[in-house]
């Protein structure tokens, strides 16, 4: 199957000759399983009709203008960020890569871009004295160091009659590449089991003790390991959150349960993510009734929840095992003294309380530790961060493999 089944891409078109390819571009994405948007620049609807694109696209092209109300009608322009799996910008005009650079944001596509968590990915496509001028190469750094990748330019002859770096790669390697970038097949024949969201421990039949999660960072380890071609299981305590593609979803509302739901899971799995916020502590009574306010003080009396994190690494054959240390003060130093009380092999720890990112957030960063040192993953989207976190996952949990395949081999 190929890596793009499913996968939600919008094509941005910005103003160049290139743009004659984008039909073909849009088919073979298309034929590669993909649903795809078009989103067109005011200068791009002078090399080609937004009805030649929406033809191929088999979807209503939306168009530069923020305040159309056809076009708002068609897609709210923030739920066309939010829908997006990855944006490709193609051909991206050099004009279009400085006003990324920029972040300005006068028209849809450049909103978008700003808006969305998808990946961004640009194609540039321009004369080659434009594309070697300082300004759009600093341009380009900037970009890369946000994290978009580029894809491009090829060197050849150019409309202009020059030859040089500055075409847009042809639609057979757009492809290709974009369905390289997700095809890395890291976690390829693996099965990795993550808990994502709070739990609720239910009072009485209306409350109950929770915590702030969101599960958001849950669901984007789920999302990023899939597509490293894992077999996903996410048990997930209550949230609002659709289930990731191709993942496989068990709801659960208490911490017993995510236990139970975990331990029906872990034991034929290859790699533990816990994301979730489980609940350190329950009521001891659950009142079937609920409690009346008849005093000016109500006592609860909580029992310790099982530890699901230290269960799974004290496995007799335990899988690749990584906690999540949510922590308001010495992060790493509260994490560090977690990945070894807990005997796990990997802590991903952030910062939490007074910090806008983290719990609620759509933005997070990370510090994680294992025996062998600490590596920070910079502050970006939770989905482009969750994406790195699985890349050092693969890598550690490969190299474990490795060297206990090697141990029985000794044996």
């Amino acid at each position: 199957m190929s890596s793009l089944c499913q996968k939600r891409v919008i094509v941005g078109v910005t103003g160049g000759i290139a743009a004659y390819k984008i039909p073909e571009l849009v088919r073979r994405l298309r034929d590669a399983g993909s649903v795809v948007r078009v989103v067109m620049t005011a200068n791009a609807e002078q090399f080609i009709t937004p009805l030649t694109l929406q033809a191929v696209s088999g979807q209503p092209v939306h168009r530069s203008n923020l305040l159309d109300s056809d076009a708002e009608s068609a897609m709210n322009h923030i739920e066309l960020a939010r829908w997006a799996d990855v944006v490709l910008i193609a051909p991206a005009s050099a004009d279009f890569i400085a006003r990324m650079a920029h972040g300005l944001a006068d028209d849809l596509l450049s909103t978008l871009c700003l808006a969305t968590e998808a990946s961004i990915v640009i194609a540039p496509a321009m004369n080659q004295r434009m594309w070697l001028h300082t300004a759009t190469q600093d341009n380009v750094a900037v970009l890369v160091n946000r994290g978009i990748v580029v894809f491009g330019p090829a060197s050849g002859s150019q409309a202009c009659g020059e030859t040089g770096p500055g075409r847009m790669p042809e639609p057979a390697e757009l492809t290709e590449s974009l369905a390289a970038l997700y095809g890395t097949r890291a976690l390829a024949h693996t099965k990795v089991v993550i808990t994502a969201g709070p739990t609720h421990e239910a009072i009485d039949p209306v409350r109950n003790i929770t915590n702030r999660s969101s599960g958001k960072m849950g669901y984007a380890v789920a999302q990023a390991a899939g597509e490293a071609d894992a077999d996903v299981v996410l048990v997930s305590g209550p949230t609002q959150l659709p289930c990731p593609d191709g993942v496989h979803g068990i709801r659960v509302t208490s911490a017993l349960e995510m236990y139970q739901a975990v331990m029906n899971e872990v034991s034929d799995a290859d790699v533990f993510i816990g994301v979730a916020a489980v609940a350190d502590y329950r009521p001891v009574e659950f009142h079937k009734q609920k409690i009346k306010k008849t005093s000016e003080q109500l006592t609860i009396k909580l029992i310790r929840n099982p530890d699901i994190l230290a269960t799974v690494a004290g496995l007799d054959d335990p899988p690749y095992t990584v906690g999540f240390a949510a922590e308001t003060h010495n992060v790493e130093a509260h994490a560090r003294a977690k990945l070894m009380r807990k005997g796990v092999d990997m802590i991903a720890a952030n910062r939490v309380g007074d910090v806008d990112i983290g719990l609620e957030s759509d933005e997070n960063e990370l510090i994680i530790l294992d025996r062998a040192g600490a590596k920070s993953l910079p502050r970006t989207f939770k989905l482009q961060l969750a994406r790195n976190l699985i890349k050092e996952i693969a890598i550690r949990y490969r190299a474990e493999s490795t060297n206990k395949n090697s141990r029985r081999a000794h044996r």
